[in-house]
């Protein structure tokens, strides 16, 4: 359940000789990261009920915010007033996701709740097309039209039904995610900003958030109770989201976009989707009947071929003049983790 700003970069030199080579090593890691994004909806689903959502949210970053201060306290430190207030308003979009994304995943199975998120490759290219007035091509078009097809036939299971509340609110996570992405390339405020300092900030706002809803009455277990109910499992599984879905993955991206490509980094993490299936139907049990198999291939190919008339349609004078800050992939840049 991904996830850093960067500011913007300068056109890239022609790569060395042997960078291919070094580009390749690089794709390892990344791979790993898609790999680990994918398990990650089994493993929110698994330490997560309905009445522990916001106080799992809390013990699962008070792991990795100490981590990310104390990482990057000096350049915490050199953050003006201005990205800060950004960040933070950031964070609570970011609050939003994860609150959409983990009450989602509790209500819906981990494969749809992997796929049905993979929407966000769809919905951004259609969103920053409107917000900049450029028309995407039919291709595209035509990919989103499969991917939405899939979706519908994905969350029907066996028969036609209404699709379940969980299966909206990973929908609504989707959207959520692209608002996320708009919003962090366009705020002027966060232009700039490290991207490990951007991250921090917007998690310590996130966390913030949970903090006051765990504190409302009636709003659910506190952690603290959350905690206590929790076998050696269930402490396995928010190890596993703090350190590898969140701290591990935030720290290979910041390696990877420096040896290789942003465009190869977005590749493989887009790869995410085909491993929540896989996680989800061979660990899970999740058997989404032949209209939902049918769907889950449709949201796949939808996604894989709109990502890829969306990155071919961007030309070299595109990537001069977007407001998105190229040093990082949109999908990831600024968010700090499943």
């Amino acid at each position: 359940m991904p996830d850093s700003p960067a500011s913007p970069a300068p056109a890239s030199p022609a790569p060395p000789a042997g960078s291919s080579a070094l580009g390749r090593l690089a794709d390892l890691p990344v791979l790993l990261v898609a790999v680990v994004w994918g398990s990650s909806y089994l493993a929110a689903k698994g330490v997560t009920t309905a009445d522990t959502v916001p106080a799992v949210l809390v013990l699962r970053f008070a792991v990795v915010l100490p981590v990310l201060v104390v990482v990057g306290w000096r350049r915490l430190r050199a953050l003006s007033g201005p990205q800060w207030r950004g960040a933070g308003v950031l964070g609570l979009i970011l609050a939003g996701i994860f609150l959409l994304e983990t009450y989602g995943v509790v209500h819906t199975s981990a494969t749809n709740a992997g796929l049905i998120i993979s929407l966000t490759m769809v919905f951004t290219p259609l969103a920053e097309s409107r917000v900049r007035g450029v028309r995407l091509p039919g291709a595209f078009m035509a990919a989103a039209g499969l991917s939405v097809l899939g979706v519908a036939l994905l969350t029907q299971g066996a028969g036609f039904t209404a699709p379940s509340g969980g299966d909206l609110l990973m929908l609504g996570a989707a959207v959520a995610r692209t608002v996320h992405v708009l919003a962090m390339a366009r705020m002027d405020s966060v232009r700039g900003a490290d991207a490990l300092s951007l991250t921090t900030v917007q998690l310590g706002s996130a966390v913030a958030v949970f903090a006051v809803l765990v504190a409302l009455p009636g709003a659910g277990a506190s952690p603290w109770a959350a905690a206590a109910d929790f076998d050696g499992g269930d402490w396995l599984g928010l190890v596993y989201l703090s350190v590898f879905c969140t701290l591990f993955a935030f720290f290979v991206q910041m390696w990877a976009v420096r040896r290789t490509s942003p465009s190869r980094v977005s590749l493989l993490l887009g790869t995410e989707p085909v491993w929540a299936a896989a996680v989800g139907i061979a660990l899970a049990g999740d058997r989404p009947g032949w209209l939902g198999f049918v769907g889950a291939v449709l949201v796949l190919l939808g996604t894989a071929w709109g990502r890829s008339v969306a990155d071919r349609d961007k030309g070299p004078e595109s990537a001069q003049t977007t407001r998105t800050p190229r040093r990082h992939t949109p999908e990831t840049s600024g968010t700090p983790g499943r």
